[in-house]
């Protein structure tokens, strides 16, 4: 890779000032909650890993302090010490002036995910305390910053190494971000990432309250990844990995087929993940579907009266991780989040380079091809079989059997409006009845379920299909399944799962989430799934109540609450009456939902496979390392 020696003072360009940062946080790190406290941590390593990524250190350590604060160390070339043109010395411009870094200046970084330049200056602004020390050019020099980007000490020189790189700590202001602090399970999930999508980097997280360490090393970076992601599944062959580059764009895929039903594909640019994918999944998609059907039709695998396969057919079970970088020239990002790649040039090449690897793979490589070309086949058979139901049920002959399905089940709404429509999936005929009888009859349905649904993380689209409550809900959502659903035909804008506040209600909940996740994930992506939220408890004052959600929430009542009142727990949906379940969990103005979103990919697809798979051993070692098992009810104190 091209490196270039030349990233000294002159290299900095301030576009804007430092303002409105600490009165508008959410502007530039999303949130003040927990995912915005983290996301300091990785304004701060985007520097380091950015170094990396052009060949510059290959070690980036995370210590979480005893005090909260971290520190983040890189072996890089450090931070250039000199004077700035603007008159200050150049870390005091990096770590006060909004969009001042070394990105702006073209020759400095080959590829770059930091393109604002913000993440310093951000992160210092935020913070009650920032100490930066620098090895650089044979010295060590120090700049100090206090309340929010203050200088508290100027940059000065204060001793003599060989070492080169950067050492950033930062106290956040937990004024800000209140009742938050840094988990060391989530960094090293983020800081793994990282070490699987750079072969050479070294990561070390260390933890001073717990003393828990952890490194990441993966020699094998893609291959690794996708092993990683497929490991408590049964996989159908060894992980297939090619990289090609054309344009000064570097293509690097790995994917591998295994026999379950669901896709996952991750996909990053310049090591910033690309959560709403863009022109890369588009031309990775495209390549293979194309080079499976030219395969299937050249071993006369696929007749011309077959047709051809889909992409969905030929992405059943796949896994793969897409990684490319792209110079900065080229970039584009739709959106400010860098969520979905933009840049058109990306498409085209990732394709070509798919196509192209995988063609050959697949020649020299037999039995893996008919392999996969044997599931691609059942996928078609299903999702024709599928077509031809629905074109029937659109036909008028299969209304019999939907409004049979249906029958006794669904409480429809009156109103015509999906939008604002909501359908309510409760626990128990008993909750259905209260939920039926309280309801806003207008906009909202209920769909009551008998006992647990099945687990779908074992089953495929067949089972689904047999299955009765799950063919319900499926029916009454009216959107599709699998590959086919589209949640823009939804006949509602909020699912909601409703379930009892114990052990089963949330194991109903969980084996509902695993439907939706592994048959309808783009109801979940476009922010339409919903957990109601019922609360526990009731104080009852006589001639009113007042309803409480946590365990936490009864505790302070009762120091803040005077007079004489009965606390009531809710065992269950079925103890509210219509009145009481309305008012607490359903009523718009009064209820708290929580939004289920994928905010991890490669996480949430562990977790799935991990908890809901037919591996036992990995099961329990995750719960006996993440739960604590306890018998204590808090009720009863």
């Amino acid at each position: 890779m091209a490196k270039t020696d030349k990233y000294d003072e002159s290299s900095i360009k301030i576009l804007e000032g430092l303002e409105a940062v600490r009165k508008r946080p959410g502007m530039y790190i999303g949130s003040t909650d927990k995912r915005g406290l983290h996301h300091l941590v990785w304004e701060i390593v985007d520097n380091s890993i950015d170094e990396v990524i052009n060949g510059y250190g290959n070690i980036v350590k995370i210590l979480m302090r005893k005090d909260g604060s971290i520190t983040v160390a890189d072996n890089g070339r450090g931070v250039p010490t000199g004077k700035h043109e603007s008159g200050k010395s150049t870390p005091e411009v990096i770590y006060t002036v909004l969009h001042a870094g070394g990105k702006f200046e073209e020759g400095n970084y080959k590829v770059s995910g930091g393109l604002h330049g913000v993440g310093g200056s951000v992160v210092n602004a935020l913070s009650k305390k920032m100490d930066v020390t620098i090895y650089r050019d044979g010295k060590i020099a120090n700049i100090r910053f206090c309340d929010g980007g203050k200088v508290e000490s100027p940059l000065k020189f204060i001793g003599e190494s060989k070492k080169t790189g950067t050492v950033v700590t930062f106290l956040p202001d937990y004024e800000i971000f209140k009742n938050c602090e840094f988990s060391f399970t989530t960094i090293c999930e983020r800081m793994q990432e990282s070490a699987f999508l750079l072969s050479g980097l070294i990561v070390e997280v260390a933890d001073e309250k717990t003393g828990r360490e952890a490194k990441f090393h993966y020699e094998n970076g893609l291959i690794n990844f996708v092993e990683y992601i497929n490991e408590n599944k049964k996989a159908l062959h060894k992980v297939i990995n090619f990289s090609g580059q054309k344009e000064g764009i570097e293509v690097e895929i790995a994917m591998q087929y295994s026999e379950s039903y669901s896709e996952n594909i991750l996909s990053f640019v310049n090591n910033v993940k690309t959560v709403d994918g863009g022109s890369h999944e588009v031309g990775f998609k495209t390549g293979i579907t194309k080079a499976f059907n030219d395969y299937a039709k050249e071993k006369n695998l696929l007749k011309a009266k077959d047709g051809t396969f889909d992409g969905s057919d030929v992405r059943e079970g796949l896994s793969a991780v897409i990684n490319l970088r792209i110079p900065e020239k080229l970039l584009q990002f739709e959106g400010q989040t860098k969520g979905k790649l933009g840049t058109p040039e990306a498409r085209s090449i990732t394709e070509s380079i798919t196509y192209e690897h995988l063609k050959f793979f697949l020649e020299e490589n037999k039995e893996i091809a008919l392999t996969i070309i044997e599931k691609a086949s059942k996928s078609k058979l299903a999702r024709e079989a599928a077509r031809k139901a629905r074109e029937a049920a659109r036909a008028g002959k299969g209304k019999d059997k939907k409004e049979k399905v249906l029958s006794g089940k669904l409480a429809k709404a009156t109103g015509k409006d999906a939008k604002i429509n909501e359908l309510f999936l409760v626990e128990g005929d008993s909750a259905g009845g209260s939920a039926k009888t309280g309801r806003n009859r207008e906009t909202q349905a209920i769909l009551p379920l008998r006992g647990k649904v099945l687990n779908c993380e074992k089953a495929s689209s067949n089972d689904i299909n047999a299955n009765e409550e799950l063919n319900t809900l499926t029916y009454a959502i009216g959107a599709g399944i699998g590959s086919d659903f589209d949640p823009k035909d939804s006949n509602y804008g909020k699912v909601i799962i409703m379930t009892d506040a114990d052990d089963d209600g949330a194991h109903i909940q969980i084996l509902l989430l695993t439907f939706f996740y592994r048959f309808m994930r783009p109801l979940i992506e476009a922010g339409m799934l919903y957990i109601a939220n019922p609360p526990l408890y009731a104080l009852d004052f006589g001639k009113y109540k007042e309803y409480v959600a946590t365990d936490e929430e009864l505790e302070e009542k009762k120091k803040t609450t005077k007079g004489s009142y009965k606390v009531q727990r809710f065992k269950g949906l079925g103890e509210m009456d219509a009145d009481e379940l309305y008012e607490t969990t359903m009523n718009p103005e009064t209820r708290s939902l929580i939004k289920v979103s994928i905010t991890d990919a490669a996480l949430a697809e562990k977790r799935v496979s991990v908890l809901m798979g037919d591996k036992v051993e990995p099961r329990k070692e995750w719960i006996e390392e993440n739960v604590d098992f306890s018998l204590e009810d808090n009720f009863r104190r």
